[in-house]
């Protein structure tokens, strides 16, 4: 009879417990030999210590890699989004190509952000550009709301520089770190309320990238209805979505059918949708990421639509919430992590690091590919490549890391 998987979880929620039971997987406490761990990210940082020497063995695989932070920290993130950016532009890319405003046209997916206080001076300068704009603030190593803050003038920056007890911004503080961002100023509404969006992707492996996006991801909506004015930036209920209202994206796409037309609403989804993630992914932080054989990652983007339908990438979340509650919520996040058992642990079987292989399409159930950088590869050496006159714009094309050159990808 061959043996059960042995499980071990710092993260008491029924989605995932109900998900371990229903395959008869077997709970152990995280001193005995375990199989599969679904570790809080305070708990892989301790694994993963210079301090700890944890090894882990090749029949034992965990949730997060072990630098995840280089995507899920929100000024690490932009520091590579950055980095990506220059990269593209010294090679002549013409994925890095601007507007006659001098902005991306293919790589504009993050709103204007800064780095406090490293930057602050180029901050102010853009700041004064327009100076009527209402900027973002968030602590760098914080989630679920906490420590965010909106501004509209250099002075409140100031207080708040004086109120932190920082000397001043020039110079390195010991302050915990913020990302100052351009507020989304003109989103979608639906109802009169502000919303985002939160989809899910799956990283089974970073070399060879390969990764999936959830098709059943869905809409948070604010309590309050949405109003521009400035004498609402202390109102966190109307400027800032952190709520529990919601629908599922499917809903919200057959609603831009109705009200917007069915070919922009399908360019936001099947191509602008997915594009920002595969790029985060793939040239942000594929040449950063510690490949840990033994590692999965799902993380849980969180998007702002505009007025003019333009995605906006506002973070990811290297452990997004999976408390339920509506009965919708607790199918929907049920179903993920059954969608995402069935492809990191093949057939419910003893985890083999060794194993490396794509799942059949099959035990995807709501997942699709997003990026399967061996099968392209496979696929590609057997495609025409006549036609191909250059490197391809948008999702269907995207460098390899060891000689930049454009390389066929399998997309959604």
């Amino acid at each position: 009879m061959a043996s059960k998987v042995k499980w071990v979880t710092d993260i008491e929620k029924s989605v995932l417990i109900n998900n371990f039971e229903k395959r008869g997987w077997v709970q152990v406490t995280e001193n005995e030999d375990w199989n599969f761990y679904w570790m809080s990210v305070q708990t892989i940082r301790n694994v993963f210590s210079l301090e700890a020497g944890y090894r882990l063995s090749d029949d034992q695989i965990v949730n997060h890699f072990p630098n995840h932070y280089e995507l899920t920290r929100k000024d690490l993130m932009v520091k590579n989004i950055k980095r990506y950016r220059k990269e593209l532009e010294k090679e002549g890319s013409p994925l890095a190509e601007k507007d006659e405003n001098g902005k991306y046209i293919y790589l504009d997916f993050v709103p204007v952000t800064f780095m406090l206080p490293a930057d602050y001076n180029l901050f102010v300068e853009e700041f004064r550009k327009s100076p009527s704009s209402t900027w973002i603030m968030k602590p760098c190593g914080k989630a679920q709301g906490k420590g965010i803050f909106l501004i509209n003038k250099l002075s409140q920056i100031k207080k708040w520089s004086r109120d932190s007890k920082t000397s001043s911004f020039v110079s390195q503080s010991s302050k915990e770190a913020y990302v100052i961002s351009l507020y989304i100023s003109n989103p979608l509404l639906i109802g009169g309320r502000k919303f985002d969006l939160r989809l899910y992707v799956l990283v089974s492996t970073y070399r060879p990238l390969r990764c999936y996006v959830y098709k059943l991801g869905f809409c948070r909506f604010c309590t309050v209805k949405y109003t521009p004015s400035t004498s609402e930036l202390d109102n966190m209920f109307v400027m800032i979505i952190n709520f529990h209202g919601g629908g599922l994206v499917n809903n919200l796409r057959l609603y831009l059918e109705s009200t917007r037309g069915k070919e922009v609403t399908g360019k936001l989804f099947d191509e602008n949708g997915n594009y920002f993630a595969e790029s985060s992914l793939w040239g942000c932080v594929c040449p950063v990421m510690n490949n840990d054989k033994h590692c999965f990652e799902c993380y849980g983007y969180d998007i702002i639509i505009d007025d003019k339908l333009k995605p906006w990438l506002i973070e990811v979340n290297a452990s997004p919430s999976l408390t339920s509650s509506t009965a919708n919520d607790r199918i929907l996040k049920y179903n993920l992590i059954n969608d995402t058992l069935n492809i990191v642990v093949p057939n419910g079987e003893i985890p083999d690091c060794k194993w490396n292989k794509s799942p059949p399409k099959e035990v995807l159930g709501n997942y699709e590919i997003l990026c399967d950088e061996e099968l392209a590869q496979t696929e590609g050496a057997e495609r025409d490549l006549r036609n191909r006159s250059g490197p391809s714009i948008g999702l269907k094309g995207s460098r390899t890391r060891e000689t930049g050159k454009t390389a066929l990808t399998t997309w959604k």
